[in-house]
């Protein structure tokens, strides 16, 4: 039996806004924010920059998100 609880222990959900931090960015260009530890990849942000962000996905360890309109 596969146990799927692992998956549900994000502090994020997809669709919900967030206010963050950008505190770091990844290889690829993408800002990086944290909520409860959890990282969170936002395109077109840099460091410093505090803004409103909408996840898109989230996986297992991270998730990723854009910035609210």
């Amino acid at each position: 039996m596969f146990n799927r609880t692992e998956e549900t222990t994000a502090p994020v959900t997809a669709g919900e806004k967030y206010d963050v931090t950008i505190e770091d960015i990844a290889r690829e260009g993408d800002g990086i924010a944290r909520v409860s530890g959890f990282v969170i990849f936002v395109p077109g942000t840099k460091v410093g920059d505090e803004v409103t962000i909408s996840v898109t996905k989230v996986m297992r360890k991270f998730a990723f998100g854009q910035v609210a309109e």
